[in-house]
C-alpha cells in the first residue's frame, strides 16, 4: 500500500469542513479589510528565496526542497509566501496601479524539510497578508490587527501582541557592533549553530531555540537601546495606534524573527491556550522595506504576516471551538423504484440550485434503509418518491424530527420546503432550551445548543 509522505497529512470529513470554514472566515474579515486574494506558484526558482528569505537562514541552509526539473534548472517549493508575493509584485508591475497601497491576503502550501511535529508540518498552509506602498505606523497596526480580530472572532481568549522593533539600517549597524562586542569572549559557549551566525549574521543569535535559556542570551543588550530618532519615532507611533485600538500588547526586545529581510516593526500574535504553554504563538510577521529593492524591483516600503492553519487548528480543538458547526441537509430524496430515479434527480437538482442543501439514495435502499440514511445525514425533511407519487404528482415528505409526513403536490414542494424549513429555523429554542435569549447553531436538528 503506498501511503502518504512524513510530515503531511489528508483533509477530509470534520477536519475539511473545519479548513473550509476557517477560510470562508478569514476571507469574509478580508472583504472587511478591503484585501483581495493572490496566490503564487507553488514553486519558484530558487534564487528567489535564497536572495530574498537570506542564505544564512535555517530556511535555506536547511529546509527548502530544492530540485532540477527536465530543463536542468533549479527550483525551491515555496518555504514562505512573502518572497514569491513581492516577485509577482514586482513581476507584474503592481508597483504601478494607482490603487495603492496593495493590500492582498493569501491561503497557500508551503514547504519546509524539518523534523514534524505537532502543529507543525513539513507541508503546512499559511494564511498570510502583504501591504505594498506605505511606511505609515498606521498600517503596521492595521496589519497587526487583522489576526488579533480573526482569532478573537472565532472565539480565542488572551490574545495579545508581542512587538519589537528592528529598527533602520543605523539602528541594526550600531546594535550588531555592540552584539558582536557582548558575544565575542562568550561565542564558544553557544552552540555550532550560533557560533557559525556569529560571523554572517549575529542578529540570528538572538532567535536561538537551543541556547535561549542561558544566561548569556538572556542578558544581551537590547536592540531598543540603539534605535535611531527617525525608527524610535515609528515604534512609538506603532504602539500609539494599537492603543487607539485597544490592542494589548507586550514589548519584548528578544523578538527578531528567523527570516533576514525584517526591517522595524518585528511582531507575535499569541493567544491563552493552556496545552500549547510557552509555545503559544498563534502567527507573527513585521515590515520588510527592503525586499522589493533586493529582489530588483523599486523602493516600496511592505509590512505582512503568515499564520499556520494547523496550529490554530489544534488551538481551536483544545478550547472546545466548533468553527464549522451543523453539517445536517434540509432535505434527503427516497426514490423508490427505478422510474422514481430520473424524477428524483431533477428533483434534488432543482433543491441544490435554488439553495437547499439536499441529497438522494444512490445505493437503491430499501425504504427502511432510507429511514436510517436520512438520520444519519441530519435531514430535516425526506421527500418519498414512489409509483404512487409519480403518477398523482404528489409527494410524500416525512418531518425526521416530528416523524409525521404529509402529502405535498409536487408544484408546490419548493414554497413547502422553504416555509417548513423557516419555521424550523424560527422554533429551533422552543424545545427544551432554558436561555431567555440564544440563538440555535442547529435549527432543531435534535438538541438545542445556544451561544452566550
Amino acid at each position: 500500500m503506498i501511503t502518504k509522505q512524513k510530515g503531511t497529512y489528508d483533509v477530509y470529513g470534520k477536519k475539511g469542513r473545519d479548513v473550509l470554514a476557517l477560510r470562508n472566515i478569514f476571507e469574509d474579515l478580508m472583504t472587511n479589510y478591503n484585501y483581495e486574494y493572490f496566490r503564487t506558484p507553488v514553486f519558484e526558482s530558487s534564487s528567489l528565496f535564497h536572495r530574498g528569505v537570506g542564505e544564512t537562514t535555517d530556511i535555506v541552509s536547511k529546509e527548502t526542497y530544492d530540485f532540477k526539473d527536465r530543463g536542468d534548472r533549479d527550483l525551491t517549493l515555496r518555504p514562505e509566501s512573502t518572497a514569491a508575493i513581492v516577485r509577482s509584485y514586482i513581476e507584474n508591475k503592481l508597483y504601478t496601479d494607482p490603487n495603492s497601497p496593495k493590500k492582498c491576503w493569501f491561503f497557500e502550501p508551503m514547504y519546509r524539510y524539518e523534523r514534524p511535529q505537532s502543529g507543525r508540518m513539513r507541508e503546512h498552509f499559511q494564511f498570510g497578508v502583504e501591504v505594498f506602498g506605505s511606511d505609515d505606523p498606521l498600517m503596521d497596526a492595521e496589519v497587526i490587527s487583522i489576526p488579533v480580530n480573526f482569532y478573537r472572532l472565532l472565539g480565542l481568549k488572551g490574545v495579545t501582541v508581542h512587538i519589537n522593533s528592528l529598527g533602520d539600517k543605523k539602528t541594526r549597524d550600531d546594535y550588531r557592533s555592540a552584539l558582536v562586542e557582548y558575544l565575542t569572549p562568550h561565542i564558544n559557549e553557544l552552540c555550532p549553530d550560533c557560533q557559525n551566525r556569529f560571523l554572517k549574521n549575529p542578529l540570528r543569535i538572538i532567535d536561538c531555540k537551543v541556547d535561549k535559556d542561558s544566561e548569556i542570551l538572556k542578558n544581551v543588550p537590547s536592540i531598543l537601546d540603539y534605535q535611531s530618532e527617525e525608527a524610535k519615532k515609528h515604534f512609538n507611533l506603532v504602539l500609539k495606534y494599537l492603543d487607539a485600538l485597544e490592542i494589548p500588547y507586550e514589548i519584548d526586545p528578544k523578538i527578531v524573527r528567523g527570516l533576514d529581510y525584517y526591517t522595524n516593526t518585528v511582531f507575535e500574535v499569541i493567544a491563552d491556550i493552556k496545552e500549547f504553554g510557552a509555545q503559544n504563538v498563534m502567527c507573527a510577521g513585521g515590515r520588510y522595506n527592503n525586499l522589493v529593492k533586493t529582489l530588483d524591483g523599486p523602493d516600496v516600503p511592505a509590512v505582512g504576516f503568515g499564520m499556520g492553519i494547523e496550529r490554530l487548528m489544534m488551538a481551536l480543538d483544545y478550547e472546545n471551538i466548533d468553527v464549522s458547526g451543523d453539517n445536517s441537509i434540509n432535505c434527503y430524496i427516497a426514490p423508490i423504484g427505478d422510474e422514481a430515479k430520473d424524477f428524483s434527480l431533477a428533483l434534488c437538482n432543482t433543491l441544490r440550485i435554488l439553495g437547499l442543501k439536499s441529497d438522494m439514495d444512490y445505493l437503491n435502499r430499501t425504504l427502511k434503509s432510507n429511514f436510517k440514511q436520512a438520520e444519519r445525514l441530519g435531514a430535516k425533511f425526506m421527500i418519498i418518491v414512489g409509483d404512487e407519487e409519480i403518477d398523482t404528482g404528489v409527494l410524500t415528505v416525512r418531518n425526521m424530527k416530528t416523524k409525521t409526513e404529509e402529502k405535498v403536490d409536487n408544484a408546490m414542494i419548493i414554497d413547502y420546503l422553504v416555509s417548513e424549513l423557516e419555521s424550523l429555523e424560527d422554533d429551533c429554542c422552543d424545545d427544551g432550551c432554558s436561555c431567555d435569549d440564544c440563538s440555535c447553531d442547529d435549527h432543531c436538528s435534535g438538541e438545542c445548543h445556544c451561544k452566550d
